[in-house]
């Protein structure tokens, strides 16, 4: 009897793997920011005040900020497409499975977002999981296709608008630090109680989650995860060989092109207009590019062996990803260390560096013993069942 079961090991794509890793290593640096200032609150571009800080918040800004999410984002919907080719070869219902798998990761994203830190992705990531099942019938390259026009439509609507904006009204579209909502946040982490921290934790996460921002947090998340389904179902990953020298043109030009678009900020004005632009066009680009760039080193034999560690870590992501969550705040949070607001920029990316190179060596460690990290191995209990033994 056909059962759906996990990926063996000899099933795994390499550069899967490594571009998730990669991933956690920018979505870490980025959540840094958030686990020791007020980042939600602040105008970046006129915060920092040491001379170190203001030398590598450009950096971060353009080659991280907003490129991470989404390139994850690509590899979840990759992962889905694999999921559904492997139940249809096996001829199982993948629908029914889908929807468990992702509603057990909304449970997980609550607990993490409520309990832990309000800037979780993971509850996103399960509803348009949801809404990208709807999608999944569509052939590869329609996938692409459609993904491709809902992530630059409307975001090249929005980003003409409010350009158009910042001419004719400047003061509406500038950046500002909203002082009130940062002493709360202040307040509440770095000295407030566990309850505190939670009222705390929930405003916080409903200011990104709110119901006047579900229609851009749509628009920004299940396209790209529709264009790595896309991926997912015409092999674009595993057939990387097949297109190096396309690919290495597109991964060339979308990586020039996406940092012209996010230095916009910096070189023109840094207003709401141009961070959106940076954001919503060049951080998906600048995904892409990642996404390319990876997976053609990886198909080199001594890069692919370099990138194991890289590797073992995304296959170990989720883990990883709470794992972060939980030692960011308790080494920032009044329940912890308290170091709330006393952490330079500078200083909270090499602690992002280096405890994210820890996680790596670990995640080597761990897989050398068990095929699966602890959380994606409850997940898989959750999501597969438990699975018959066959009879010899």
């Amino acid at each position: 009897m056909n059962t759906l079961s996990p990926i063996k090991e000899s099933e795994r794509i390499a550069s899967l793997d490594v571009i998730r890793g990669f991933s956690l290593l920018g979505i870490f640096i980025i959540n840094m920011i958030s686990f020791h200032s007020p980042f939600l609150y602040m105008d970046p571009y006129s915060w920092w005040k040491v001379p170190s800080d203001t030398a590598l918040f450009p950096w971060i800004d353009v080659l991280v900020q907003a490129s991470f999410y989404p390139l994850f984002a690509m590899m979840f919907g990759y992962g889905l497409a694999i999921q559904q080719d492997r139940a249809e070869e096996k001829g199982l219902p993948f629908y029914t499975f889908g929807i468990r798998r992702l509603l057990i990761l909304l449970v997980i994203g609550c607990i993490h977002a409520f309990l832990i830190w309000s800037g979780d992705i993971l509850i996103n990531y399960a509803v348009f999981g949801l809404l990208l099942l709807l999608f999944m019938r569509l052939s590869g390259k329609s996938l692409l296709l459609l993904g491709s026009l809902l992530l630059l439509l409307p975001q090249l609507f929005f980003s003409i608008l409010l350009v158009l904006m910042s001419f004719s009204d400047p003061a509406g579209v500038a950046n500002y630090t909203n002082i009130g909502a940062l002493q709360d946040s202040v307040a509440a982490y770095a000295s407030g109680s566990f309850s505190e921290i939670m009222v705390q934790r929930f405003s916080d996460w409903y200011a990104v989650n709110s119901p006047g921002n579900i229609l851009f947090l749509i628009l920004s998340i299940l396209p790209v995860m529709m264009i790595g389904a896309g991926a997912g179902k015409l092999k674009l990953l595993e057939n990387a060989a097949s297109y190096k020298r396309r690919w290495l043109l597109l991964g060339t030009g979308l990586l020039i092109t996406s940092i012209a678009i996010k230095m916009l900020p910096i070189m023109i004005e840094t207003n709401a207009a141009y961070s959106y632009i940076q954001d919503y066009l060049g951080g998906p680009f600048l995904s892409v590019s990642y996404a390319v760039i990876l997976a053609l080193l990886v198909e080199n034999k001594k890069m692919k062996k370099w990138s194991k560690p890289l590797a073992s870590a995304g296959r170990m992501s989720l883990t990883n990803y709470l794992l972060q969550s939980i030692i960011g705040t308790l080494i920032f949070y009044s329940y912890g260390f308290g170091l709330y607001g006393q952490v330079t920029l500078t200083t909270g990316t090499y602690l992002a560096v280096g405890i994210f190179a820890i996680q790596v060596i670990l995640s080597e460690i761990w897989l050398s013993k068990f095929q699966h990290g602890p959380v994606e191995k409850l997940w898989r209990l959750l999501s597969y069942g438990k699975r018959k033994k066959r009879v010899l």
